[in-house]
């Protein structure tokens, strides 16, 4: 990490994309979503990034890999940044959340299953029959 990020230097987009973990290009498009206080700009025209703006990146990588969307991080920034925030409220948008995932589990667990089958109806030999392809061109019929 660099000096200039941790110890209160504004730094330049690079020194903040490693500090914070978060690739420049993402640093700007998060710039433009609003998730990011406007920059200052140097005399030149280049962003720099102060601490805070860091410390922004960072919170918004780990809600990245953990899957909230661009808006639930929106909220989930305003609450950080609200000393007065009820925790009810944070609680609520990480438990829907944790609904989301598990309703996307259950959706790939059944295209799973139904590949799985598909393939194990599959002769994969020299015919031309294919129930995978029957299936996807909307002849499941053939697939049992």
């Amino acid at each position: 990490m660099t000096t200039g990020a941790l110890g209160g230097s504004p730094v330049h987009i690079g020194a903040a994309a490693a500090a914070s973990g978060v690739s420049a290009k993402m640093i700007r498009h998060y710039e433009s979503l609003g998730l990011l206080s406007p920059v200052q700009r140097t005399d030149s025209g280049y962003r720099v990034y102060n601490h805070n703006d860091v410390h922004n990146l960072r919170f918004i990588k780990r809600a990245r890999d953990l899957g909230f969307s661009m808006a639930e991080i929106a909220d989930l920034l305003a609450l950080w940044h609200d000393q007065g925030r009820p925790s009810t409220l944070v609680k609520a948008i990480a438990a829907r959340h944790v609904q989301q995932l598990s309703e996307r589990i259950t959706a790939l667990q059944d295209m799973k299953n139904t590949l799985q089958h598909l393939v194990s109806c599959c002769h994969g030999d020299a015919r031309p029959e294919c129930p995978i392809l029957d299936t996807l061109a909307g002849n499941p019929e053939t697939a049992s």
